[in-house]
Order: structure tokens, then sequence, then C-alpha cells
């Protein structure tokens, strides 16, 4: 049903290089070369493959690739020669979070408690695709269990897939939970991906990878047949090489769900947001600066800024834009209360065997040494404690939580007149370490994730090589604004460069770290 990496040469993926170069390829010009004959969607599968057999060794980013992708092209390749087409990405390859189902690949979210979990059913999110005729390419790597088990957890590392590494310099993370997808686009082994986030796990990878990436409002993707973790915070979101197709992705993607109901606006509120327009001119933007940004980082963000003002932008400071006091212990009584709850309906309905609820998730770790050979499972054990969701202290919680979210950023956009909210998304890369696990300082993502508002990240320059991105933030269902805004940013500034796969920064530069000659 799947063909891991490392099986790659023996079934002959690692041909000589292909006549047709996928490599920094959009979707846009993919779909054009397949239109006017130049290549074929068989043959865009085979390069990517290709590709993944020769790059991910370095990235550990895709744990699994689709046995039957390159029917599935053969198929769309025909319907194309009879004129034929499901729609924008037809014959376009994705990759897919290993924590979204499909129905002809497992779904393992990173752990061996899951390593046979082949549902036989696609997520709605993937079936939209499908339709839409993106071919499924596989799997890639994450956070195991979208990075829940532990307050040590190490972001990229699952038992199954390793630790990915981040293409620009590969002894940085990747970031998020989203970090295979995040590595997987970034270094062109597919055209787009879908990733999850639930705080953090798309805008994080998205920025430390270079790429566009959208945490949606909660409730215009459906959730259904995903691993999950918070039925309050948690969605899907594309991430890309651009604007454009980040769009078009979340424009196939999006609509209500009757098995999701917090979907049920999405039908109504959705849009073609890949046909939108986008300019800078008049728009209002907010900016917030959190204290703790790198003078580094700060340094990209004034570059940006000029870039936005020579768009004719308007540019307002807010000094004030702060999480409410115990904001962060409320998320938490909120995730491992919903963890619990809804992880155990998730296990209740797969078939044979696997562990049916949380508590069976911790004794299975207990006895597989390869799960908690880096770090151990408090976090489970916390959500194993908590009670029910018709616990009071639950219960106020996430009403206050989510409340005091979303009326700061409604506020705020209400006083200034703001179109958006800016800031950087987070610090450059942070070196892997297993030891201190995940150290990044600055990041965006907490309110727009609590509140269930969308979050817009687009690249902004770098530090050292290293990417960081831009956020732009709104109140629910203001995806076609931010996407329009990102769009004419990235149009003005250009700043995304590709992938160098640097070893690190330190063997990079090793003239000016080593000392002058006596």
């Amino acid at each position: 049903m799947k063909l891991l990496i490392a099986a790659g040469l023996a079934l002959g993926l690692a041909t000589p290089a292909l006549a047709y170069d996928v490599v920094e390829k959009d979707i846009a010009t993919l779909s054009a070369d397949m239109a006017a004959g130049r290549v074929s969607a068989a043959e865009l599968v085979q390069a990517y493959q290709a590709r993944i057999v020769q790059i991910d060794p370095l990235l550990h980013s895709v744990i699994a690739l689709n046995s039957g992708a390159l029917a599935a092209a053969r198929v769309l390749d025909a319907e194309r020669r009879t004129g034929h087409l499901r729609g924008p990405l037809h014959g376009i390859p994705i990759l897919v979070k290993d924590n979204i189902e499909t129905a002809d690949m497992p779904t393992t979210a990173g752990s061996l408690a899951l390593a046979n979990n082949v549902t036989g059913r696609d997520a709605p999110v993937v079936v939209r695709l499908r339709a839409a005729g993106a071919i499924i390419l596989g799997k890639t790597n994450l956070s195991e269990w979208a990075n829940i088990r532990s307050t040590a957890s190490l972001s990229g590392w699952s038992a199954i897939g390793g630790l990915t590494h981040n293409p620009y310099v590969l002894d940085r993370s990747p970031c998020g939970s989203s970090a295979g997808s995040g590595a997987a686009v970034a270094a062109s082994l597919a055209a787009a991906a879908l990733g999850t986030e639930t705080n953090g796990s798309l805008v994080c990878p998205g920025s430390l990878n270079g790429l566009v990436a959208i945490k949606p409002s909660v409730g215009l993707l459906s959730r259904t047949y995903i691993v999950p973790i918070s039925h309050t915070q948690d969605t899907p979101g594309p991430m890309a090489r651009n604007v454009a197709d980040t769009t078009l992705l979340l424009s196939v993607m999006a609509g209500s769900d009757p098995q999701d109901v917090a979907t049920t606006e999405a039908d109504a509120r959705k849009a073609d947001y890949a046909a939108l327009g986008a300019s800078l001119s008049g728009k209002m933007l907010g900016v917030v600066m959190p204290a703790n940004t790198p003078d580094a980082t700060k340094l990209v963000f004034a570059q940006a800024l000029a870039v936005l003002r020579a768009a004719v932008a308007e540019i307002v400071l807010v000094p004030d834009f702060v999480r409410a006091p115990g904001a962060s212990d409320q998320e938490g009584m909120v995730l491992k209360t919903e963890f619990k709850n809804d992880i155990a309906a998730y296990l209740a309905s797969l078939p044979g065997s696997s562990p049916k609820n949380l508590a069976d998730l911790i004794a299975f770790n207990a006895r597989t040494p390869r799960e908690l050979v880096l770090f151990g499972q408090d976090y489970f054990e916390m959500s194993q404690a908590k009670a029910g969701l018709d616990d009071p202290a639950y219960v106020a919680a996430r009403a206050d939580l989510v409340a005091s979210a979303r009326t700061l950023i409604d506020s705020t956009l209400a006083r200034d007149r703001l179109d958006a909210l800016i800031r950087p998304t987070d610090d450059a890369a942070f070196r892997l370490d297993i030891i201190k696990g995940d150290n990044d300082s600055s990041n965006a993502s907490f309110l727009p994730a609590v509140s269930g508002y969308p979050h817009l990240t687009v690249p902004m320059g770098a530090v050292h090589g290293l990417p960081v991105g831009l956020s732009f933030m709104g109140p629910a269902w203001s995806e076609a604004t931010l996407l329009a805004l990102g769009a004419a940013f990235e149009q003005a500034a250009k700043a995304r460069k590709p992938p160098a796969f640097l070893p690190s920064l330190e063997a990079a530069s090793a003239e000016a770290l080593s000392p002058l000659p006596h």
C-alpha cells in the first residue's frame, strides 16, 4: 500500500535525471507545460519521485510514497487527451501530512502505534483535491502526534520518520508539526503540500522554510478523518512556494462538511481566493512588534515595512497587543481536555486492534523503547488526568480564552480601522537540539490559533540565509483580504530564495570564524 523512501532504489525511482526539471516550478507553470504537451502528469510523478529519492535522505521529510500515484497520473493524462479536465489542479502532484487520512496509504501521525492504520478513507479535504485533479504523491513526516505528546518534544521528529531537517541549513529546525510538509515543498519534492495547525504548525514551518502557508479560520476546511488534538483549534491548511498556489489549494478545499459541525458556515463564507486581486495601496496595516524579537529579524521586518510603504500601504503601530494574563494556562487546559476526548473518538473509529483511547497509547509508548528514546509522554499523561468536556474548569477556560483573544483582535482592528495586523511570523530557524529541544522565542501563532481566526505567512527575507516570514492576521473569514495583501507584498518584495542545503552556517562561514594568523 505504501512505498517507503528506502525502497525507492529497488523500485527504480533513482533513475537518471528526467528531461523535465520540477525544481521551483509553480502550479501555473506545471499546468501550462502539461497543456502544451511538454510534460505529462505521469512524467511529473516520476520526476518528483526521483527527486525525493535523491534529496530526501538529507531531509527525512517524506514518510511514504503512494504506490498508486503513477497509475492515477496516467488516468488523468488519458482524461486530458479526451479534453476532460477535472479542475485547476489536474495532474499536479502534492504531498499530505501523515495525520490526514488518504484511502491508499497508512495514516500514522508518526507513531508506531498507528503504523498499520490503513482506514480506506479519504479525508474530505483530500476528496476535494482528488476531484480537482490533484495526485497524492505521498505522506510527509511530522512531529509525532502533531507535537502534543510531551512538553520536551522535538519539532519534526517521529518514531516512524526520524528527524526532519531544514533544507536551507541542514542542522536547523523546519519547525512545527507540519515540518515535513514545509521542508518537502521548500526542496521542490512536490508542487505543494497539506499541513495542519493547532497552534503554529502551519505558519511556523511556512516561515522557517521560506514558504507561503495559511492557517484558515477554524471551520473553513473540514477536519474529518484527521488525527485530532483540539476541536476548538485544529485545522488543515495548504503550504506552497507562492501565494497563488496556496490560494488555489485553499479554494479547492474550502467548504462545509456534514460530519464536522464547525464547518456549517463554510459554504457561505468561502470564495474563489485564486481570482482575487492584489493591492496594498491605501491599506491600513497594524504593526505588532514583540519585545523579544531578535535584532536581525527586526532589520528584515524594517525592510518589509519599507516595501509596504513604497506600495502606499499605511503603517500603524499597535503598542498594546498583548494576550490576556493566564491565556497560556487556559489553552493548556483546553488542549489537554479536548485531546483526551477527541483522540478517543478518532481511535474508536479505526478498524482493527489499534489503541482505542489515550490510556492505550500511553501503555503502548511505555512498552515501545523507540517511542520514548528522545523524550517522554508527560503531556499525554497530563491529558489523561483531565476530566471530560463537561468539566466546569474546562468550559470556563475555553470560553474565556476564545472570547478574550477574539475581543483583542476585533477591537484592535476596529479602533485603528485596520485591514490586517502584521508582524514577523517567527525568528530564523533554531538549531536542532535533542537535549534542549525546540527553542524559538518569538512566534506569532498564539492569538490567531486560540481565536480560530486566519493567519497567513509570506516570505519577507532572510537572516544569514535562513528564511523569515511576514504574518498577516485578521478577523474570522478574512482569508480573501489576507491573501490579497500577501500576494501584493510577495510581488513587491520578491523575497523568497530557494534552499541551499548548507550543512551548517558555521561551515559556510568557516573563514570568518577562524582566527587571524599570528
